[in-house]
């Protein structure tokens, strides 16, 4: 009987163990997060969709959901703390928090502003201060455009009245070609693919290569990283590790992008072949040694610009609008 008993037991607490190792093993339902995009898909989200197919966010407890939503409006749903997240240029963050929203900037994507101002070759635009007396075509006078064409005007130093400026919509190749502009101001991974695809030889002067300034990347709010640093943490983990694997491999990145962006995978040879040249063109912009990291000095940069545009209405404390703190 006390064999029986000792056996039992023994059963009993085997029939325990193995109830208790479950229950530790068990993961909590993952974070449902409604990530708003800024843009239509595209192949310049490859670091996100690279996340997503290799698993990154499903190892940090993350069930990732991309709104392509105005970057305005994912500014509001963070600064109101209706979302968590969102992807946002530096100078939305900015002004954002000059109107009292308490968001962060917690890890940048692209390292290098992406404006620029194009022109084809026989215009003679190849600077800054070229730009003198010419017709300029520009979306409108808001957004990074605008905010990086002042950054030029800096550089030549120009003002607006040394020129024409002429708001004209996204329709800048099709205006350029017609001769309705002298240069157009446009996203330097974007609309000089096309036109070279097209035939066209141009000059490109970009922001890029005469002042540093904050840029695309990741923001959350006051109240998220004070009470939740851990989901920031994981979020950014799993997004850098999706940038360092389209850098690693492009190729890999263009046909994961081909299941996330509409109708990529149908197009014809040479307008995929563009796309793909596209993402070339955005890597340039993300390529750095320290993957998400945010420069004190491009922060700096953006804040004398946007005081100079009255965008802001006064000097902020810039540690509080970023910070590298989830950045190894």
């Amino acid at each position: 009987m006390r064999k029986l008993f000792l056996i039992l037991s023994l059963f009993m607490f085997c029939l325990s163990a193995c109830a208790e190792e479950v229950v530790n093993t068990t993961q909590p339902a993952p974070d449902k997060i409604r990530l708003p995009m800024g843009y239509i898909p595209n192949v310049q989200y490859a670091p996100f969709y690279m996340a997503v197919e290799k698993g990154y966010f499903d190892e940090a407890n993350l069930d990732v959901t991309f709104d392509y939503s105005l970057e305005t409006n994912g500014m509001a749903l963070v600064g109101a703390n209706e979302v968590p997240f969102a992807v946002v240029s530096g100078e939305q963050v900015l002004m954002a928090r000059g109107q009292g929203l308490p968001v962060v900037y917690v890890a940048a994507m692209w390292q290098a502003y992406p404006v620029g101002v194009a022109a084809l070759k026989e215009a003679g635009i190849r600077k800054p201060e070229d730009m003198k007396g010419k017709k300029i075509g520009i979306p409108g006078l808001f957004g990074a455009s605008y905010v990086g064409f002042h950054a030029l005007l800096q550089a030549g130093e120009l003002q607006e009245s040394d020129l024409i400026l002429d708001s004209i919509g996204f329709s800048q190749v099709e205006a350029l070609l017609a001769g309705q502009e002298d240069a157009i101001v446009i996203y330097a991974n974007n609309e000089p693919v096309q036109l070279q695809a097209l035939g066209y030889e141009i000059d490109l002067i970009r922001v890029s290569d005469y002042v540093k300034m904050a840029s695309n990347g990741i923001i959350t709010n006051e109240s998220v990283l004070a009470e939740n640093p851990q989901l920031v943490q994981r979020l950014v983990r799993a997004l850098l590790k999706g940038l360092a694997d389209v850098l690693e491999d492009p190729d890999e990145a263009f046909e994961v992008s081909m299941k996330y962006v509409d109708g990529l995978a149908g197009l014809p040879a040479d307008q995929q072949q563009i796309q793909r040249q596209v993402l070339e063109a955005s890597i340039d912009f993300w390529q750095t040694d320290r993957l998400g990291y945010s420069d004190p000095v491009a922060w700096e940069n953006m804040q004398e610009i946007l005081l100079e545009m009255d965008f802001i209405p006064e000097k902020q404390d810039l540690s509080k609008a970023y910070t590298n703190q989830f950045v190894r």
